[in-house]
């Protein structure tokens, strides 16, 4: 299974080190651009658009760059289409204001483990 990263320059360097590519990105439009390009919409900063085989199958997004995608992240997972995205904290820890899994999985069924 393909995976890639979009998120700043410390997060995809790491992943790299595993063998995940990745794409690092500083802005808004960066990121919109490398989202955009990774999920097959198109792309006007990167050099062409991945065909559905080579697109991944799981794109991991850092807290940051979902918070300036919220709108498209959204949409992208309401057509339940691949890739499928997870995001995670970025080398910071969590933003603020944003929930962990456990502690959204533990608000959901009201029992700490």
């Amino acid at each position: 299974m393909k995976y890639c990263v979009i998120g700043g320059r410390g997060v995809v360097l790491g992943f790299r080190l595993v063998g995940v590519e990745g794409i690092i990105v500083h802005n808004r439009e960066e990121a919109k651009d490398a989202f955009f390009s990774v999920t097959g919409r198109g792309s006007r900063l990167a050099a062409g658009v991945p065909s559905e085989e080579e697109r991944p199958k799981v794109l991991i997004l850092t807290e940051d760059v979902v918070s300036m995608l919220e709108e498209e992240v959204r949409d992208w997972q309401m057509k339940a289409d691949y890739p499928l995205i997870v995001e995670i904290p970025g080398l910071h820890g969590h933003l603020e204001g944003r929930k962990s899994l456990t502690d959204s999985i533990r608000e959901a069924i009201g029992i700490r483990v």
